[in-house]
């Protein structure tokens, strides 16, 4: 199969589609790998250790994706490159279809494949090719937070961890799955006191077993929300509702009940984000003002990191990846129900159910495309 790695054109990404390694991979199974000029030095991969790696660099992006069966993304194509998709091309990526009507739609128009990696699951019914993403983002949650606390760059001025004789910070922490939990940890690691919310009982067992004796689980309510919010110096939105948009716990109401230049980091923004107030920003212009808090909502956060990410990335895609190459999307899909379920978008054809009710769209199973 064809593969091709284009550039990423998002705001300040950094991040690339594959690495070098796993080009390796995808070569020495038979395929042909095209990556556009540049497309790792970001990651600090250069032209030459892709081309040692076995790959054929290309000028363009326009290149890339016409000689190409398979476009191998990190995030979800731009109005750049809806023109470059052609019908019946495998486009392997995160896309996040419930938060863009018009991202739905060019890619109902193409009629290309799209496979996302945000709803691709396994046995345990995780999301193995989130879940690295989110451990970045969940830990970037709280490192962030504690920088925009301080009062230069608009936060309230305090110190996550605190000192001797003054107390540390307060963070709330809604959502106790990957994000939630990372953030916890970092934000407990660094002092601070930490309640992480969620409304599954298992799951605040378990994280009452595994976390620092500075970190409280709650069972999450509005009323629980509405008590804590007072004491709050940082909120972090670590909601995800797979495939869908995020629920909105925090109301514009409930920005009044925060302290003056608190600081939200909205996680679940590439979902249309949990904070009522939420909408997304870039790396280059990170955050906003709302009734004096401090809004932090990039849309691509661990793009920030990208020596970390893309590597982390790479290892939990490229499986996949290997058996979309070697076997064709229909028959991998066919053989793993799992990989099935990272189909959003087939021909023109909305197959996953929360995309279709975000938007009221026409749902067809999954099962009905592929047999």
């Amino acid at each position: 199969m064809n593969i091709g790695i284009p550039t990423e054109i998002k705001n300040n990404e950094y991040r690339v589609g594959m690495t070098p390694a796993g080009v390796f991979s995808l070569v020495q199974h038979g395929h042909t790998v095209y990556v556009q000029d540049g497309a790792g030095l970001g990651s600090g991969y250069d032209n030459k250790t892709y081309q040692k790696a076995g790959a054929t660099i290309l000028t363009t992006a326009k290149e890339v994706f016409n000689t190409s069966e398979m476009i191998i993304k990190v995030k979800e194509p731009l109005k750049e490159e809806y023109g470059l998709i052609r019908e019946n091309q495998l486009i392997y990526t995160f896309f996040h279809f419930a938060a863009s009507e018009e991202l739905t739609q060019a890619m109902i128009d193409a009629k290309a494949i799209c496979l996302t990696y945000e709803t691709i699951t396994d046995n345990s019914g995780s999301l193995p090719l989130l879940t690295p993403m989110s451990e970045v983002a969940g830990r970037l949650a709280s490192q962030q937070g504690a920088k925009y606390l301080e009062s230069p760059q608009g936060g309230l001025g305090i110190l996550l961890g605190g000192v001797p004789g003054v107390a540390p910070a307060e963070v709330m922490v809604l959502g106790g799955g990957v994000v939630g939990t990372q953030a916890a940890l970092v934000a407990a690691g660094m002092g601070a006191s930490v309640r992480i919310f969620d409304i599954n009982l298992n799951r605040l067992r378990y994280l009452d077993n595994i976390m620092p004796k500075n970190v409280t689980t709650v069972y999450s309510t509005p009323y629980a929300i509405e008590k804590h919010l007072p004491s709050t110096h940082l909120v972090v939105g670590a909601v995800l509702v797979p495939g869908a948009k995020a629920p909105k716990l925090i109301k514009r109401e409930h920005l009044y009940m925060l302290p003056f230049n608190a600081v939200l980091v909205d996680v679940a923004v590439d979902q249309g984000g949990c904070f009522e107030t939420t909408h997304p920003t870039t790396h280059e212009n990170p955050t906003y003002m709302v009734e004096n808090r401090l809004h932090y909502a990039v849309a691509n956060m661990p793009g920030a990191v990208p020596h970390t990410s893309t590597p982390a990335l790479t290892n939990a895609t490229l499986p996949y990846a290997l058996k979309l190459a070697n076997d064709g999307w229909t028959s991998a899909c066919l053989n793993n129900p799992h990989l099935a379920n990272g189909l959003n978008i087939v021909q023109g054809t909305v197959v996953n159910q929360a995309v279709a009710d975000a938007f009221d769209l026409p749902f067809t199973t999954i099962e009905s495309v592929l047999n």
